[in-house]
């Protein structure tokens, strides 16, 4: 089975105005789909076709740089319009928990993405993921690859990602990527990453 681009949950302007309209379009339409056809391209007629998107991550040393690029780009897009949402919400009494645990408070950890993202040198991504000792840990990573991955320098599952390449801020912000990073708060949808916490436990 080849993969689609997945549907947005919400419609394009419903992130207005932390994240506009126009951006949502483009951003969904055509870069995330773009990833979706080009690594179909790139996994045609090779062992890799019908594996999955974790099966991919997991062992994408042995794969071509088109599918490291573009499945790390359709997983990583994947996962980010979910954990976005206009009804934002409050995290689980068990993530606030863990949060509190590994950051000492919502605004520390927010801190410490905004940090990674805001140092990200480039295009890449923060993440907010559990590591394999069951802790949150706060990393980023260059162009589109994820904790997933075998390559990654930290790893782990993520439950939270912020894009930040241009193209996710570019058409509202410009170059101020930090005043971004600090809005993206305002539109988190903590349903969705309380479950993902629930599911990487």
């Amino acid at each position: 089975m080849a993969f689609t681009l997945p549907e947005l949950p919400y419609a394009f302007d419903a992130l207005e105005p932390h994240i506009d309209a126009q951006t949502m379009q483009i951003h969904h339409g055509k870069h995330h789909n773009a990833y979706v056809d080009n690594l179909n391209k790139a996994l045609a007629g090779t062992e890799g076709e019908g594996k999955s998107l974790d099966e991919l991550m997991a062992k994408i040393s042995k794969y071509p740089a088109g599918v490291r690029n573009n499945g790390g780009g359709h997983y990583n897009h994947s996962l980010f319009w979910k954990v976005l949402s206009p009804k934002g919400g409050q995290p689980s009494a068990e993530l606030q928990a863990a949060i509190n645990e590994a950051f000492g408070s919502t605004e520390a950890m927010q801190e410490q993405m905004k940090t990674a993202g805001g140092t990200r040198f480039g295009s890449g991504w923060a993440w907010l993921i559990v590591n394999a000792s069951g802790k949150l840990e706060v990393c980023s990573t260059a162009n589109q690859d994820n904790p997933l991955m075998d390559v990654a320098e930290v790893k782990g599952t993520p439950i939270f990602g912020i894009d930040v390449w241009e193209h996710a801020y570019y058409l509202k912000y410009q170059n101020k990527r930090p005043d971004y990073l600090s809005a993206i708060w305002n539109v988190v949808n903590w349903d969705e990453v309380s479950k993902n916490f629930a599911a990487a436990k």
